[in-house]
């Protein structure tokens, strides 16, 4: 016990110096409350016996509920269920009632100890559960792999509860077996929380890097990087890949007659209606303002230039609802299918050719580089 809540505190410190050399992932600092509560909890536990004091049974069986209501808060908040914290309320209540009458009943130290173990490995059991089970986007194996330990740790300890319960012998190896699988519970949960929210937080950080703020799309950096990826794979496979050059007509004017949150309307509502009309593996960014690029793997020119028209026909059917649905959004664009030997900053540079052409031409039209392949 002494172990386990010196390893408990110890979290907590770790946690603590996490926090001040990131941004704290949500749940992490109630998990850092819960690691503190359940280490001066299993302290007192260890010390309790030496001061002889009734009193602080109450106090003991209270820490227990409190630190695990708090663990689940860390749960829930961690994992965007936050309006369920509130149902921990009165459960938190009716537990630390029970917990502050147990001394009052007469209740064998043993008893509160069974009773304890039930709780946590109940609660322990509940989550592993949940993270096996979740089927969130971004789940994880580390997530799951937690999960996988809790169910079996929370398991035993429901096992070790119950024997105290009905009142059977509880040998020396069930009460070992009992504290190993709280201590892996607090190795495993402590370090697993952490990693997650290290996870987390580099995943969102990963998205910070790629990611235009306002579209959600690729930005210029990643559109590149993406897009070269592509081009080599296509070129290993022999297979074509086309880029189109994507621009918002009279982008300025919308902005100075409708205001910018018409114009940011605009842009969001653009990329919305691409990202429905392209294939998973389509490659969009925006490079800047009013300005995208699209790669298409496994696209010749027929095929590209069924999509630039899908892609335009869709923007036109798009309506700003900032400006009262009166104005029709149109796009043009320029079209170019990359030649084997080509550099992507080449083709791209064709394919702006080919969308200042479309620009020149009348706009809300697509253009491809190579004469004779005009359409309206």
């Amino acid at each position: 016990m002494l172990a386990v809540g010196i390893g408990n505190i110890a979290f907590a410190v770790l946690i603590l110096v996490y926090m001040r050399s990131s941004t704290a992932s949500a749940g992490l600092r109630t998990w850092m409350l819960a690691r503190t509560v359940f280490g001066l909890t299993q302290l007192l536990a260890w010390a309790r016996p030496q001061a002889g004091l009734p009193l602080l049974v109450a106090v003991e069986s209270a820490g227990w509920v409190i630190g695990l209501t708090l663990e689940a808060a860390a749960y829930m908040r961690f994992f965007g269920y936050s309006r369920l914290q509130h149902r921990l309320v009165p459960a938190a209540g009716l537990g630390l009632l029970l917990a502050w009458a147990s001394p009052l009943t007469g209740m064998a130290y043993e008893d509160l100890v069974a009773y304890v173990s039930l709780l946590l490995g109940g609660g322990a059991f509940t989550t592993g559960f949940l993270l096996v089970r979740s089927r969130l986007p971004d789940a994880t194996a580390l997530q799951r792999l937690i999960g996988v330990t809790d169910i079996t740790c929370g398991a035993t300890l429901i096992h070790f509860a119950s024997l105290g319960i009905t009142g059977l012998p509880v040998s020396d190896g069930n009460m070992l077996t009992g504290y190993v699988a709280g201590y892996l519970l607090l190795i495993v949960n402590g370090f697993g929380f952490i990693l997650m929210s290290k996870q987390r937080d580099d995943a969102r950080m990963e998205r910070l890097a790629t990611t235009d703020d306002l579209t959600g799309l690729l930005n210029r950096r990643a559109f590149f990087a993406r897009a070269e990826a592509a081009r080599l794979l296509a070129l290993r496979q022999q297979q074509p890949i086309a880029l189109l050059m994507l621009d918002i007509d009279h982008f300025k004017q919308l902005n100075d007659r409708f205001g910018h949150a018409t114009g940011d309307e605009a842009l969001v509502k653009f990329a919305a209606t691409c990202n429905a009309a392209l294939r998973e593996h389509d490659i969009l960014g925006r490079l800047g303002g009013e300005e995208f690029a699209l790669a298409l793997p496994g696209t010749d020119q027929d095929g590209a230039l069924h999509a630039a028209e899908r892609l335009r026909q869709g923007v036109a059917a798009t309506r700003l609802l900032t400006c009262g649905n009166d104005y029709t959004m149109t796009v043009s664009i320029g079209l170019v299918v990359v030649d084997p030997g080509e550099d992507l900053p080449t083709a791209l540079a064709r394919a702006d050719h080919a969308l200042y052409d479309a620009k020149r031409n009348g706009r809300n039209r697509v253009e491809v580089s190579s004469a004779g392949w005009r359409r309206a």
